[in-house]
């Protein structure tokens, strides 16, 4: 609870880490940036071609034609001592049960279903200590698809520790005065 931010460390083998800018320049020493890594570690992508291309980019540092940097969504910055530090999350990648879960992939997922016309997808921990995946789902038609349905679908498409625990049907995503989605609004399962 007293740390001010939490230390990346140091790349691992066969690995390059860069704290970028909006720009893909390095930033500064005490300048906050997207963290990147590139090497022989990365993996091939993404199931969703979509995410892949967003998250795998050629990478402008490296002599290797086809390199490519992975943007991790951490935010973070140089020390003075050369240690980076892990400032916080740009996107919606979270961890459960030791497994970093994209939301945006079970998202995707969920809407690529003709019975789904919006999906949201929230780690809830209505009792404490117990995380868990919770997907609000706007139908496209009514009745909409059972929870059945759904689980079955998703099945088919990711692995069992990013499946939902529940899904919860609602009329329309609540949101804030500026047109953006509501979270706090979202009712418990």
């Amino acid at each position: 609870p007293h740390w001010a931010s939490i230390l990346y460390g140091k790349p691992i083998q066969n690995a390059r880490y860069h704290i970028l800018d909006a720009q893909l320049n390095p930033v500064p020493i005490g300048v906050t940036g997207d963290i990147y890594a590139g090497g022989d570690c990365l993996a091939l992508g993404y199931a969703d071609a979509v995410l892949t291309a967003d998250r795998y980019i050629p990478d402008p540092f490296s002599p290797e034609p086809g390199a490519r940097l992975y943007k991790f969504g951490d935010r973070g910055r140089y020390r003075a001592d050369g240690e980076m530090e892990f400032l916080g999350r740009r996107d919606q990648q979270i961890k459960i049960r030791g497994f970093r879960i994209e939301l945006g992939e079970i998202e995707s997922a969920l809407v690529a279903n003709k019975g789904v016309r919006e999906a949201v997808v929230l780690v809830r921990e209505d009792v404490p200590g117990e995380k868990r995946l919770v997907s609000y789902i706007v139908p496209a038609q009514q009745p909409g698809p059972t929870t059945t349905e759904l689980h079955s679908f998703l099945k088919e498409k990711l692995p069992e520790y990013m499946l939902p625990s529940a899904f919860v049907m609602i009329d329309t995503l609540p949101l804030t005065r500026n047109g953006k989605l509501n979270r706090h609004a979202l009712p418990a399962p």
